[in-house]
């Protein structure tokens, strides 16, 4: 009796690895790779050379005038100093996560504060003027690959003096970087900021990250 209930087992066990850990998996991976290639390796972009340049999916730290920059992120990673301990890591794909720090937080309103100088000593043309929140406020991932198209065209200004270039062509290749609400309704105007730095690199060359 016993060795008939363990045989069924084992017959069960068996059949359930084989359709749930093998055909499954390489049928989805399969299918995946026919239909939806980037999307099933990472959405990775690569240059003419097909250099990986990274994912479109997650945020980057480009701190060159010469680029576009992304939103702030609020990512952090184990302290090499202390392991007890974190640091501020921007954009540290390994540790998704925001500042969680609420309105009335002192420590975020001195770090908006700083963070807004020190954008106006770069370009003195937006003291005291509104700016987009994804400008100097976190998202909730610290990932966001992501930023509004009032943001990427305030910072038209600072790439065109940096690269030498017209503001309304930056304009322009905003304009053709930007993708509407998915399905015309879900989500908001956005533009990518690894894409339009691409396209940036490919009309309008420049060296250094």
């Amino acid at each position: 009796m016993l060795k008939n209930v363990l045989g069924s087992a084992l017959r069960i066990t068996a059949v359930t690895w084989a359709l749930c850990g093998l055909a499954y998996p390489l049928a989805v991976n399969g299918l995946s790779q026919m239909l939806f290639p980037g999307q099933a390796n990472g959405s990775l972009l690569s240059d003419d050379d097909g250099k990986p340049l990274g994912s479109s999916l997650i945020g980057q730290d480009w701190s060159g005038a010469q680029w576009f920059h992304g939103r702030p992120s609020g990512t952090t990673d184990t302290d090499p100093q202390d392991p007890s301990k974190t640091i501020a890591a921007p954009y540290n794909a390994a540790s998704s996560n925001g500042s969680n720090l609420g309105p009335t937080s002192k420590a975020l309103s001195e770090r908006l504060q700083a963070d807004r100088r020190e954008l106006e000593k770069v370009q003195p043309e937006l003291a005291g003027k509104p700016l987009p929140a994804d400008m100097l406020t976190t998202s909730a991932s610290g990932l966001d690959p992501d930023i509004s198209p009032a943001n990427a065209l305030l910072q038209a200004a600072r790439v065109a003096k940096a690269r030498g270039v017209a503001q309304d062509s930056l304009r322009a290749l905003i304009a053709q970087n930007t993708q509407e609400p998915s399905l015309g309704i879900f989500g908001e105007p956005r533009v990518n900021v690894l894409e339009l730095n691409q396209t940036l690199q490919k009309t309008y060359p420049a060296h250094g990250r």
